[in-house]
């Protein structure tokens, strides 16, 4: 027997449910350390199908599995087709919101734990008219940063919080939707977890408990120096951090890779900036991407989860940790799920940026 799925509508201000959709159709997508996507379709006539209670930009919306959230975000567009009588709603998840938030008044953080500046960062846009992410859960990592940006950058909250985790000892994040008070008020709630993964003893083996549908092999990121380009030093100069893989350096000819961020005005940062490149770029990585058998639970597979792959198939030879960086799940109308994941080899993660 299937799982039980449904859709709720509700404010995203004050977090109050609005409806459970009569949905004919869902999809929805978990993307590390980024927004992912939902969408789904009602009946164009629904009762619940009304532009006040379906309201892009105010409205929440969260995929319901057996009555649990497992997916969470704000409705931004809808598709109506009039001959068909139907409506499609177009989510992106919570992260989406941090996107349109800005730094007007410019940001000064200096020598402040990562994981701090975040919660800050939260906390202020929940206080100026934001959708009450819950931070809580986030704890100090010990490792400080300094984030300085002028009100004429007006850096968003989004692009921000992206930068600061994907540097060496940075971290993960997703958000994760939960009832408030339950069938009454759905909440969201941001996680943080380490770039190396959230430990877990799960084997995904082809034609075992998975479908490993393709493994591509990429080089593209290979680097025996790298260069990561700053802000002017305001002496007409770039700032500029290097670091350089010897050991690759002896295998491949020389191969480069710059960067450039206009925004970082610190040469440490730079510097971290540039040896994670080094260490994303070390080897060529295989990425394999596959489908869970019928009847595992999408709930069992996070994404910012590691996992170990085993594939022995001719060319393909693999044993290896990865993490989930996607988790994309199909509803068929007969309730059956068809789970998809996307993966990138762990070392990448422990080494620096992905």
């Amino acid at each position: 027997m299937w799982a039980r799925y449904e859709v709720a509508s509700f404010h995203l201000k004050t977090q109050e449910i609005y409806d459970a959709l009569p949905v004919t159709a869902i999809a929805y997508t978990d993307t590390l350390n980024a927004s992912g996507t939902m969408s789904c379709t009602v009946p164009l006539s629904a009762p619940a199908a009304t532009p006040d209670r379906l309201y892009p930009g105010g409205t929440g919306l969260a995929v319901l599995r057996d009555g649990e959230p497992i997916w969470g975000g704000i409705l931004w567009t809808l598709n109506a087709d009039l001959e068909a009588g139907t409506l499609t709603l177009n989510a992106s998840g919570f992260h989406s919101h941090l996107k349109g938030k800005h730094f007007v008044a410019g940001e000064i953080a200096r020598d402040v734990d990562q994981n701090a500046m975040v919660r800050n960062w939260v906390s202020r846009s929940n206080a100026n008219s934001g959708i009450a992410t819950d931070v809580s859960q986030i704890k100090d990592s010990g490792r400080k940063r300094t984030r300085v940006w002028t009100r004429y950058e007006c850096k968003n909250l989004g692009d921000a919080i992206e930068e600061l985790a994907e540097v060496i000892d940075g971290f993960n994040f997703r958000y994760a939707p939960y009832w408030i008070e339950r069938r009454k008020r759905m909440g969201n709630r941001l996680l943080v977890s380490p770039r190396s993964g959230t430990p877990g003893a799960r084997l995904l083996e082809h034609r075992v408990n998975c479908n490993v549908t393709a493994v591509s092999y990429d080089s593209t990121a290979l680097a025996t120096n790298a260069y990561a380009i700053g802000a002017d030093n305001g002496a007409g100069e770039k700032l500029m951090g290097s670091a350089r893989n010897a050991e690759l350096a002896d295998r491949i000819p020389a191969r480069d890779s710059v960067t450039t961020y206009t925004d970082i005005k610190e040469t440490e940062t730079l510097l971290s900036k540039a040896q994670a490149a080094i260490d994303a770029g070390r080897e060529p990585v295989a990425i394999p991407t596959l489908t869970l058998y019928p009847g595992m639970s999408p709930a069992g597979f996070t994404v910012g989860d590691a996992v170990t792959v085993r594939v022995d198939s001719g060319y393909v030879a693999v044993l290896d940790d990865f993490i989930i960086t996607e988790r994309k799940v199909d509803i068929e109308t007969t309730g059956r799920e068809s789970v998809s994941l996307s993966l990138a080899n762990r070392k990448l993660f422990t080494n620096g940026d992905s």
